[in-house]
């Protein structure tokens, strides 16, 4: 930019911010320093012959829930224009951000500022993350069933022995779910004592959390089978791994099209298995063979058989859940985001 294109932010801001704010190529930044007694300090963006009053919100690392939550409150003052500025945030944060009007510019080298007039946006070109401190209990693996627990009852009143039970976890694990959320801001609680009970507030933002934390260590076995159609494959697969006793879920595009018809095309049929199965017994349970190409199945193998948590049957196959599915789409190269959004507009509804 040159010195005309130069944006001007004016305001009380906190050392770090500052800090954040200065590092943003095009970006001049007159500010003084404050004790940090308010989150959110009034600003304004001069640009050009325009001038803009922002509310600054500070924090150290923004997720897709802490989004969510800039963006309920930005919603809630419509006549406030908000800009997070974050030492780290995630890509799902930024997403949600840019996609409902709010300002992001972190110290990892992103921001979109977008106002009348007024478009900057920076992406960062290399990692930038500094290395990892103690964090909260993430939400994958055993804790992601817990989430998908929550997810699946929405409107439900939760004891914590009744949330271990329903998610088959133990209460310790739980109650530290449990605790992340409420600090989250995802869980509201109710009562004291043994009558304590959590609701669950943002379930869009618990999903999106979810999504973005949840990382399998899968194991894939491809194979080919002889079908006539992807429909037969897939029936194929659930009658011959049933037949074998082995516990799976169709996932994938291949559930998509069972749940919420999308897309004709289904090139691979993926299917979530019990872990303590081999791939050669797996692929001689639907008459296929082991291939290191061309495949038309892949079956998924994760630790303690979480993918297969609250698994049900629909079309005659057993299949992931909803929410299961969504996560597994968003992770499809092949047209997996798109369909995963149809998905959630279709069949999940938030």
């Amino acid at each position: 930019m040159n010195k005309r294109e130069i944006v001007v932010i004016s305001g009380e801001l906190q050392t770090d911010a500052l800090r954040i704010l200065r590092g943003v190529p095009g970006l001049l930044v007159v500010g003084e320093e404050s004790d940090g007694a308010d989150r959110g300090v009034d600003a304004v963006i001069s640009y050009g012959d325009s001038r803009m009053g922002v509310a600054v919100e500070f924090k150290q690392r923004a997720n897709a829930a802490n989004a969510w939550q800039l963006v309920h409150h930005a919603d809630a003052h419509p006549d406030r224009t908000v800009l997070l500025v974050a030492g780290e945030t995630t890509a799902q944060a930024r997403e949600i951000l840019e996609g409902h009007g709010v300002g992001v510019v972190d110290g990892l080298g992103n921001a979109h500022i977008e106002l009348p007039g007024l478009l900057l946006h920076l992406e960062a070109r290399r990692d930038r993350r500094r290395p990892a401190v103690a964090a909260p209990t993430r939400l994958r693996g055993k804790a992601g069933v817990v989430a998908q627990a929550l997810l699946l009852e929405p409107e439900r009143a939760w004891h914590v022995d009744e949330l271990a039970a329903r998610a088959e976890v133990s209460p310790a694990l739980a109650h530290r779910v449990i605790t992340r959320l409420e600090h989250e801001g995802l869980l509201t609680v109710e009562g004291a004592g043994p009558g304590r009970v959590r609701h669950l507030s943002d379930p869009r933002a618990l999903l999106d959390l979810w999504a973005e934390e949840n990382l399998d260590r899968t194991v894939r076995t491809p194979a080919y089978a002889l079908a006539s159609s992807p429909r037969q494959l897939i029936a194929q697969l659930g009658e011959g791994l049933e037949a074998a006793g082995i516990d799976h879920a169709i996932t994938g595009a291949a559930a998509g099209s069972i749940l919420a018809p999308f897309i004709t095309a289904v090139p691979v049929a993926q299917v979530w298995v019990s872990e303590r199965v081999s791939g050669g017994d797996l692929a001689a349970a639907v008459s296929a063979k082991p291939v290191d190409d061309g495949e038309n199945i892949v079956f998924l193998q994760a630790r303690d058989d979480t993918p297969l948590a609250f698994r049900a049957k629909a079309g005659g196959v057993w299949t992931v859940n909803r929410f299961r599915l969504y996560v597994d789409l968003r992770g499809d190269p092949r047209r997996g985001r798109e369909q995963a959004e149809h998905l959630r507009e279709e069949l999940i509804g938030f």
